[in-house]
């Protein structure tokens, strides 16, 4: 632990920042990982054309370090008593900046951004994809071995950061210029944020969230060369990774008033994994915020990508690496705020009352404008299945359904295809506080869900890795004492009794395909 901080041997403490898609939160924690103060601000997408999800690089940093001041000053604390910093970031959002200047060539291109649908069908499409394919499935065919299963059923997505940037290189010509002079660094919102905070005397990543990429090779644990070549990507963009719990330095004293370490950078789904203590093989997390993740702890083993499923380095502490398997699917929390924003209902704490009021959503189907089945970007967002008895509680039912029915899907997948015994289920994210959602989704995959009574898991799991880091925290046993649950959702019906709306909903989504 830092000696001496608080300059009067007052208590020390570990903020837990989670800079998510939709708002930048802050905790500030603990020894009994308690929360002594917090602050939220929200984060604001820019739509410059349809399809493309921008940030502003200025307005995010102000909200970083907005929320960090104003949450320490509701804990009645100072800055001389952060012991540690621990960031957790959305994932695959990404910028790029001129090395000598620090000037940004673009804004964050989103994760959710849709401009490079083009390119990828075009290469989805491609002959040379398609020699990939044969040659990576021979090659696994005669080794056996599963670093060759991925590359050969690769398909390219506009949520890859590989496709983003390959369309950075082709558009944005101050962008290209720089690379070819060595002159161009690529940094996700952690590695942005530590080099704001370290006024550009840091430049790095760490494992999590250079595997979640999808152009860190997680086998070699290295930038993967092979697909940057295909894609015309200079290698030259990348940081250097570091372990996920790791003193990557500390934030100018200009910022806060006084250097505090930064002593964790960690990716949203892994550090949520973290928070929920999910520490051993088997151990499950859902996520539903912005989008909904499922995450499988498979410990030393990393599991090949298959269809709907990829896999993540969890975290990386000093020799210990743990892998995940993780299946995803996207407009889950941006849903029902569209349909807040509408006026289907007033406040979203009212929406499982709503679902409940009625038996059943009378046959109406809500297709959200993503599926695992399908990567699909051009799936439409619809309702179907409208009468004129049809009310506001079918519509909201209807959404809150396809919800719970597409967790169904993911967790059938991962039932299939990740060969491991699977424990309780632990929820977190804002919609894991929709008691009908998490009971459906327990029914449906008649397994027990745990909801903690802290959902901001990000932050908590940024918070526990710092805190590991120095020392406020001794290890991963102190850490699973901490967990304070809050609900357990075990399963009440069985899965037969949604079959027939299950099949309906199954009808609309191959309705609204490649629309």
């Amino acid at each position: 632990m830092p000696g001496g901080r608080s300059g009067s041997g007052a208590e020390l403490y570990v903020v837990g920042v989670d800079v998510g898609s939709t708002a930048v939160k802050c905790h500030v924690y603990d020894r009994a990982a308690a929360v002594r103060g917090s602050s939220c601000r929200k984060v604001e997408s820019l739509y410059p054309r349809p399809g493309w999800v921008e940030l502003d690089p200025e307005a995010l940093w102000s909200q970083f370090v907005g929320v960090i001041k104003e949450a320490v000053q509701a804990a009645g604390l100072h800055m001389r008593q952060v012991a540690a910093l621990g960031i957790s970031t959305q994932r695959s959002t990404f910028i790029t900046w001129h090395k000598r200047t620090g000037k940004p060539f673009h804004n964050f291109i989103s994760w959710q951004d849709l401009r490079s649908a083009e390119l990828v069908n075009s290469w989805n499409r491609s002959l040379l994809l398609k020699v990939i394919h044969v040659i990576f499935t021979v090659l696994h065919f005669f080794t056996g071995n599963d670093r060759y299963l991925a590359p050969s059923f690769l398909t390219f997505s506009t949520q890859q950061t590989s496709t983003q940037l390959s369309w950075v290189f082709k558009n944005i010509p101050e962008a290209d210029e720089a690379a070819k002079e060595n002159n161009c660094c690529f940094g996700t919102v952690d590695t942005w944020l530590l080099y704001r905070l370290t006024k550009g005397s840091v430049f790095a990543t760490d494992y999590s969230n250079a595997s979640s990429t999808g152009v860190f090779e997680p086998f070699t644990k290295c930038w993967n060369p092979t697909l940057c070549n295909l894609l015309s990507i200079p290698m030259s963009i990348y940081p250097p990774v570091k372990d996920t719990s790791f003193n990557f330095g500390s934030a100018d004293s200009e910022i806060f008033g006084v250097p505090i370490p930064i002593m964790a950078l960690v990716a949203d789904q892994q550090s949520a994994m973290f928070g929920e203590c999910c520490f051993h093989p088997g151990d499950v997390k859902l996520t539903m915020g912005t989008g909904g993740f499922w995450n499988v702890n498979t410990g030393r083993y990393l599991f090949a990508s298959s269809k709907g499923l990829y896999p993540l380095i969890g975290w990386k502490i000093g020799e210990e690496v743990v892998y995940l398997t993780e299946g995803s699917m996207s407009n889950i929390g941006t849903t029902i705020k569209w349909a807040q924003d509408i006026n289907l209902f007033t406040n979203v704490d009212e929406t499982a009352k709503m679902a409940r009021s009625i038996v059943d959503s009378q046959g109406v189907c809500f297709v959200p404008g993503f599926q695992i089945s399908a990567n699909d970007p051009y799936l439409c967002a619809s309702f179907m299945g409208l009468k004129p008895t049809t009310t506001r509680n079918h519509l909201v039912r209807a959404i809150l359904e396809s919800v719970a029915f597409r967790n169904k899907q993911l967790f059938d997948v991962i039932v299939k295809k990740v060969r491991i015994p699977l424990q309780t289920v632990r929820a977190d994210g804002g919609v894991s506080n929709n008691g009908f959602v998490m009971q459906m989704t327990s029914d449906l995959i008649n397994k027990k869900i745990e909801k903690p009574s802290n959902t901001d898991m990000s932050s908590l799991g940024a918070a526990f890795l710092a805190g590991l880091a120095s020392g406020l925290w001794t290890d991963k046993e102190q850490l699973k004492k901490l967990r304070q649950i809050e609900t357990v959702f075990e399963p009440q019906k069985d899965m037969e009794e949604y079959r027939p709306a299950m099949d309906t909903w199954m009808q609309a989504v191959k309705c609204s395909l490649h629309w």
